[in-house]
């Protein structure tokens, strides 16, 4: 099942479609206390267990779970963040039903525990937590305990991932009915440590209702070129790479490999032939035609029959980029815009826009790093998410936001969020590889927004298969064979 993503508002809105459709509210917290226990004795030895309860009904999903650890046989101590004369709804019934003392939260009492679960506050923050919330985060962090983050981890912004002042560090966080964009954006996301998902009766009808644009990008999302048996290099697409110059052909050479390595029937890099006498000490399967000038562009794709093209790593910030990317985007081939060819654009941002959109093939993929992405679009307010769909929407183009927390977004509002990355990859090149990728897979057919997903998702799995320090650009194309084989399967 597609893994749709729930902002704190929308996660609201699923909790009161539910309960108009009959289920109560007072069920939703004892399941999602229910499921934090569970998951509690799932993953941990039988210890000592603080339960930080805080004023709402994240607090209130913490009284259950306390109640229910302590019936499984673990010492449980709870601790309220403010007076429980003050609880209300459900989280003063639950409450009431914890018949243990309710300690004062405060700061020394975080000490000599094996598990703190964080029940402060959940994804819905609307301020930073400051005061004495601020200092008991510091002294459970500063603790030996395993935090266990109800929701997510208090003082992480379940919408932007942003930190709110101060934020727990979870070793895993227990969330209910779908996950929430916090999970995935950094600097939240290092913060939640294993997100367990858990089902507390929120029907998936409701998703219906709510609409959201917001997804995880997994392998659900998008349908990977299958090769039928009457296949040939042809019917599986030519992507053409543009070169930098002599003394910089190693970016567009990692693209070249990305793109054949992806699965293009046949990839081609174009340049210089100086730069060509230096790719051909280096490649075989790759070939080679000479592309000099902007002008050389559209001949050499229609007489190779090119219907993807990557332009960018390495080519020089320059006119004659400026010129190529422009030639490109007249053509009826699918583009992918990387690093040079975006920056090349930094004075005049709105002649690439117009370019785009003047398109017949809407399939355009712009890769920018947060550098290059401010270089374009200059400073835009919000959080990533936000940052990348205003971006797409205004270049008319699909945006692959590149990071630790990679956003992809089409210019109709809908994005994705890839959780599948590895600090294995911030190595030189590791990108130039990606956007070959991109290219490879839409040369194959895949429109720009699922090419764009399917490469990045790819892409962090190869930098997790290579599963230890060392990994440079080059490792990447070899890895993808056997990525591309088990997604298959």
């Amino acid at each position: 099942m597609v893994q749709e993503l729930l902002t704190p508002r929308e996660m609201a809105r699923a909790d009161q479609l539910a309960v108009a459709s009959g289920v109560p509210s007072l069920t939703l917290m004892e399941n999602a206390g229910q499921a934090i226990a569970f998951e509690v004795v799932s993953h941990l030895p039988l210890q000592p267990v603080l339960v930080l309860c805080g004023p709402g009904n994240n607090g209130g999903d913490g009284f259950v779970a306390a109640r229910l650890l302590e019936e499984r046989g673990w010492p449980v101590r709870v601790a309220l963040l403010g007076e429980k004369a003050d609880l209300k709804g459900d989280a003063a019934l639950v409450a009431r039903r914890w018949t243990g003392p309710i300690e004062q939260a405060r700061p020394e009492i975080c000490m000599d525990f094996g598990v703190i679960v964080d029940g402060l506050f959940g994804a819905g923050l609307s301020r930073d937590v400051d005061g004495l919330a601020a200092e008991i985060v510091r002294a459970a962090n500063n603790s030996a305990a395993e935090i266990v983050a109800i929701d997510v981890p208090s003082g992480v912004d379940g919408a932007t991932g942003q930190i709110r002042g101060v934020a727990m560090e979870a070793a895993f966080t227990v969330t209910f009915f779908r996950c929430k964009p916090g999970h995935l954006l950094q600097p939240g996301a290092a913060l939640c440590g294993k997100v367990l998902l858990a089902d507390i009766g929120i029907p998936d009808a409701v998703i219906d209702e709510i609409e959201p644009l917001a997804f995880e990008n997994e392998r659900l999302l998008w349908t990977l070129p299958r090769r039928r048996v009457d296949d040939h290099k042809f019917s599986s697409g030519h992507c053409l790479v543009i070169s930098g110059d002599a003394l910089h052909t190693g970016a567009a050479r990692l693209s070249a490999l990305g793109a054949a390595r992806i699965g293009a029937g046949l990839v081609t890099l174009g340049g210089a032939r100086d730069a060509l006498l230096v790719h051909a000490a280096h490649l075989t399967a790759i070939m080679l035609a000479e592309c000099d000038r902007p002008d050389d562009l559209r001949p050499l794709l229609d007489r190779r029959k090119i219907n993807a093209i990557v332009i960018g790593p390495a080519a020089g910030v320059s006119e004659d980029t400026r010129q190529l990317v422009l030639e490109a985007l007249a053509s009826e081939a699918s583009i992918v815009l990387d690093a040079d060819a975006i920056s090349t654009f930094a004075q005049e941002p709105d002649a690439l826009f117009a370019a785009i959109k003047a398109r017949k093939n809407p399939n355009v993929v712009l890769t920018p790093h947060h550098g290059e992405f401010s270089r374009l679009f200059g400073e835009i307010a919000g959080c990533k998410l936000d940052r990348a769909q205003a971006a797409a929407k205004r270049s008319g183009a699909v945006v692959l936001y590149k990071g630790a927390d990679t956003v992809i977004a089409r210019p109709d509002g809908y994005v994705a969020i890839n959780g599948s990355g590895s600090p294995n990859l911030a190595t030189a090149g590791s990108g130039d590889v990606l956007a070959g990728m991109i290219g490879g897979l839409m040369a194959q057919g895949m429109n720009a927004f699922d090419g764009a997903c399917a490469a990045a998702y790819i892409h962090g799995l190869a930098g997790r298969r290579y599963g230890k320090p060392g990994l440079i650009a080059d490792d990447l194309p070899g890895i993808l064979p056997d990525i591309l084989f088990e997604l298959s399967i």
